[in-house]
This record gives C-alpha cells, sequence and structure tokens, in this order.
C-alpha cells in the first residue's frame, strides 16, 4: 500500500497535538495552548537540527569539535548547552519540576544565540503553573514529530496555521489572515522570481513568504546573499514567532525593532522593495478613525481608503514601498476586484489608469486551511516597459504598458482531504509560466533560445488591453475576461444528436408514465384512492 501524502500526516500530526494540548484544559486558558505547543515545537526542531549538525562532525572525524559553537554557527545551526538539548529535557520529562527544566533551556538557547534576543518564551511555562503529567505527555507527542524530515516543509509555520485556526474559529475571526498555504506562497515565489535584492512583507505573520523566498532562490542555484528581508508584525506573539522560524533557519531578517501597526508605526519608512510579498487581513474593518491618516503620504495621488476595510489601504502601502522596477504580489478577498463601496472603486480605477496593475489571478476555493472565504492574487508594478531580466542575460520584460494579464485558475487544483484544495507543483509551474511567457521576450542576441509566445487561451487566461477594461466599469475579476473555453467537439452532427437526445427524451416520458401509474396502484392498494 502506498504511503499516504506528506500533507494528510501532517494534518494528523496537528490533530494529535491538538489533543495532547487539550488535555491541559483546566490549568491553562486555552487560548495559551498554541504558545505552548509553539515553544516546544522550536525547542524540538532546533534540537533536530543541532543533533544532525552534531552527526555529521561525528561522521567527518570531528569529535574534538562537538562542544564549539562555530562549528554549528558555521551552518546557520544553532548550538545548544546540554541542558538545553531535547534529549536532556526528555530525560526528565516526567519530573515535577518539568516545566522549570523547559524555561531553562530555551532561556539558555536565547542568551547563546543572540539573534533569538526576545523571540523565545520567558520563565513561561513555570508561570503557567502546568500540570507535570500532562506536560510529560504533550513532551512525548513532540517528541514523535520529526521537524526536519522535509527541509521544504514549514513545519512551525504549519502547526502555527493548526492552532491559530482553532482559536479564531472560535472567536469568529478570519483565519486566513495568520498564515498564507505553502502552495500559494510557493506560487507567489515563482511569480516573482525573487533572485536578487530586497524582499518585504508588511504582514509577515510567522515569516513564511521569507522562508519560501529563500527556497525559491536555493532551488534556482542562486546565491541567498543576494537578497536582504524587511518584515513587521503587528501581534507579539506571531513577531516572536516569525524570528524564531527564520533564525532556526539561518535566515537574516530585519523585522523591526518591536511588533508594531504597519500603519500607524512603520518601522521601514524609507523602504523601497524590488519584490513585496504579502497575504494582508482579509476586510480588516475599524482600522483607522474617520480623522487618522487621511493625508497620509502613502496614499498621495490617490483617493483616500475608507474606514471600513483596509484592503485598499494595504494595497497603496505597498505600492508607496515599491521600487521602480519593483513588483508586489499579495493575497486579497475577492471582492476587492469589483467592489465599488467607499470610494474603493475610485481607487481601483486610479490604479489601472496609472498602469500599475501587472496580473489578476482567480485562485480556486478551499485552499486555506482555516477560511473557506474566496481569494485572487493581484501583482502590481509601476513599470511595465521592456527592460533586461535581472537574472537571464538572454531575457528582456517585454513593453506591457496599457496591458493587464488575467488568468482564471479556479478550477485548477486537487483535493488533499475532504475540505481543502492545494495547488499541486503542475499547477504552479502551468501559472507562473503563463505570466512568464506574457512578460518575457527574447533580446536581439543571434541564437538565443527562444521562449515560448504568449496566446490568449479561453477560459483560462486573457490580455486585456486598458480600453477593455474600462470597458468592464474597471471591474478586475478575469471570469470577465478570459471568457468561455471552448468545449471540445465530438464529431457528432447537430442533427444526428438532437435525434438521439429527443428519443431517450420520448423513452424516458413513457418509463415515466408507467411510473406513475405504478405508485397509483400501490396507493389503491394501501386504500387511498
Amino acid at each position: 500500500m502506498a504511503d499516504p501524502k506528506p500533507n494528510k500526516n501532517q494534518k494528523s500530526m496537528e490533530e494529535t497535538l491538538w489533543d495532547s494540548a487539550n488535555k491541559l484544559r483546566g490549568t491553562v486558558e486555552s487560548s495559551e495552548y498554541k504558545h505552548v505547543v509553539l515553544g516546544l515545537i522550536f525547542l524540538k526542531f532546533a534540537s533536530d537540527t543541532f543533533e544532525a549538525r552534531r552527526q555529521e562532525l561525528i561522521t567527518e572525524g570531528k569529535e574534538k569539535y562537538l562542544e564549539i559553537k562555530e562549528f554549528y554557527n558555521m551552518k546557520n545551526v544553532f548550538y545548544l548547552a546540554p541542558e538545553s538539548r531535547w534529549t536532556h529535557v526528555i530525560e526528565n520529562s516526567k519530573q515535577d519540576d518539568i516545566a522549570l527544566i523547559v524555561d531553562t533551556a530555551l532561556h539558555t538557547i536565547e542568551k547563546n544565540n543572540p539573534s533569538l534576543k526576545g523571540a523565545l518564551p520567558d520563565n513561561y511555562f513555570s508561570r503557567l503553573n502546568l500540570d507535570p503529567s500532562k506536560l510529560a505527555a504533550l513532551l512525548d507527542t513532540i517528541n514523535n514529530i520529526d521537524t526536519v524530515g522535509d527541509e521544504e516543509e514549514d513545519v512551525v509555520g504549519r502547526i502555527y496555521e493548526y492552532f491559530l485556526g482553532r482559536f479564531a474559529a472560535a472567536e469568529g475571526k478570519g483565519g486566513g489572515e495568520f498564515y498564507t498555504p505553502k502552495s500559494i506562497v510557493n506560487l507567489i515565489a515563482e511569480m516573482l522570481e525573487p533572485y536578487k535584492g530586497k524582499i518585504y512583507d508588511p504582514c509577515c505573520g510567522s515569516g513564511g513568504m521569507f522562508v519560501q523566498s529563500v527556497q525559491f532562490v536555493k532551488s534556482h542555484q542562486g546565491n541567498t546573499k543576494d537578497i536582504s528581508i524587511y518584515g513587521q508584525e503587528y501581534t507579539a506573539v506571531t513577531y516572536k514567532l516569525a524570528k524564531m522560524n527564520l533564525a532556526i533557519r539561518g535566515i537574516s531578517a530585519n523585522l523591526g525593532d518591536v511588533p508594531a501597526n504597519t500603519f500607524f508605526k512603520d518601522q521601514h519608512p524609507d523602504l523601497k522593495a524590488d519584490y513585496i510579498m504579502a497575504n494582508p487581513p482579509f476586510n480588516q474593518s475599524q482600522w483607522r478613525e474617520k480623522n487618522e491618516l487621511e493625508d497620509d503620504s502613502r496614499w498621495a495621488g490617490f483617493t483616500s481608503p475608507p474606514t471600513g476595510n483596509a484592503n485598499y489601504a494595504w494595497i497603496l502601502h505597498m505600492l508607496s514601498k515599491l521600487s521602480e522596477n519593483g513588483t508586489a504580489g499579495f493575497v486579497l478577498a475577492n471582492g476587492s476586484m469589483s467592489s465599488n463601496t467607499s470610494g474603493e472603486g475610485d481607487i481601483r480605477r486610479e490604479l489601472i489608469e496609472k498602469d500599475m496593475v501587472d496580473c489578476m489571478i482567480a485562485l480556486p476555493g478551499q485552499l486555506f486551511y482555516t477560511t473557506q472565504i474566496p481569494v485572487c492574487l493581484w501583482f502590481l508594478t509601476k513599470n511595465k516597459s521592456q527592460r533586461p531580466h535581472p537574472e537571464n542575460p538572454e531575457l528582456s520584460y517585454r513593453d506591457r504598458r496599457g496591458e493587464t494579464l488575467f488568468i482564471d485558475a479556479r478550477q485548477i487544483g486537487t483535493m488533499i482531504d475532504r475540505t481543502q484544495k492545494e495547488l499541486t507543483k503542475e499547477d504552479i509551474t502551468q501559472i507562473a509560466e503563463t505570466y512568464h511567457n506574457w512578460r518575457n521576450v527574447i533580446a536581439s542576441d543571434v541564437g538565443a533560445k527562444q521562449s515560448v509566445p504568449y496566446e490568449d487561451v479561453a477560459g483560462y487566461c486573457k490580455s486585456a488591453t486598458l480600453s477593455e477594461i474600462q470597458a468592464n466599469d474597471y471591474v478586475l475579476t478575469p471570469g470577465r475576461y478570459v471568457g468561455v473555453a471552448d468545449e471540445e467537439d465530438d464529431g457528432i452532427h447537430f442533427e444526428d444528436k438532437m435525434a438521439e437526445l429527443t428519443a431517450t427524451l420520448k423513452d424516458q416520458l413513457v418509463k415515466a408514465k408507467e411510473l406513475d401509474q405504478a405508485i397509483l396502484e400501490n396507493l389503491k392498494v394501501l386504500g387511498y384512492e
């Protein structure tokens, strides 16, 4: 029997964690479960990477360097003192002072690794007065998780998504604002191709966008030193997790000095990013008071975004951070493509007329782990003119001024369980190649490898002009432009097909009459006439 899909195993692991953490009920508020689990997952993750590097040194015959920090740091691995190692925690997990042992492990890791300053819980487990036996059971559950088995899997972020989603659902919040599914992050990265330059996420959550950007560079044989990462996060706990998530992968990032509101305390005021990747909170209401930020420089030249929904405030904020040749790709709720509420339609029209909307993608439903809100991807740029490709000298960007690419991907994707869908690698490649074929063109180099020419495909993609978008009242829903897919001709003449359908209908009508008569006869037998 074939092994089940990894994501199914992953979900099973998350549910098992939830059930184990749920046993802490009575001694810990339910909203604290996620902090307990994530702190322990980080400790396990740090220990697993440490032990893997330790084994490398033994294999290389370098046993005398096993306790020298630099031989771990050179591989972007945290050196863990004996009291910080997972093996030490597990060996003492049945002790009454296990909470203090865990706190000591986390404190020692942070003390020995400056990049984790302010990221780890401080005496958190001791303060919670956890039941030692229940904490020991949770440790046993986490002990069975291989946190480094899949280098591409954002284990920390995935578990974080699950726990936040469970609480968000109970509290009536939109789970989609906390974590972006990996397949969506992969698609944005493949579209933007962040080879070199500054990457920015104004609402970075657990840092998944950054993790995948670095993975993109590595998978395309690029140099991760060619990119620099900037981000900001409002929620203190999420800010800590992002720092943990990036630090354990050896990813340097500037997330600001403190967690803060991006609109009211922008920690990167002078930043001009080459790539912006984001999943802002969906339809965020009451994000500012009526007179606040009314004349903010970030919306200079545009209608001020409404107070009742922050979607367009996020768009204009990101646009203000974009370099002259940069591209932003971000997730928004579908309503952003057509809403005319409180001036949103005016801002969208201004974006279109300034020729800043590069590509719009309608995504399939059920991609998010915690919300069924249908979403889309926006791609903005300030420069659609022809210019050299930053990484491939054989390519240049085609002059696409006055045009926007629409992709309707609602029929793409694969169900991985009863409620959730994901984009496969093939799906992501198809969508990204459609965009790159539209955007890129061979320069004048003789003998250069020819790229695949872009063509509109009915029901899937369309390169629309400004006049076409104006004719559609500046609505950016891809379905308005791509049309309906051509149906494949089955080779049967219309007259023959109609004759066959008519004969089938007559036969069904006769059978229906016979069934009606049989029902009446049965009712008669029962005494109902």
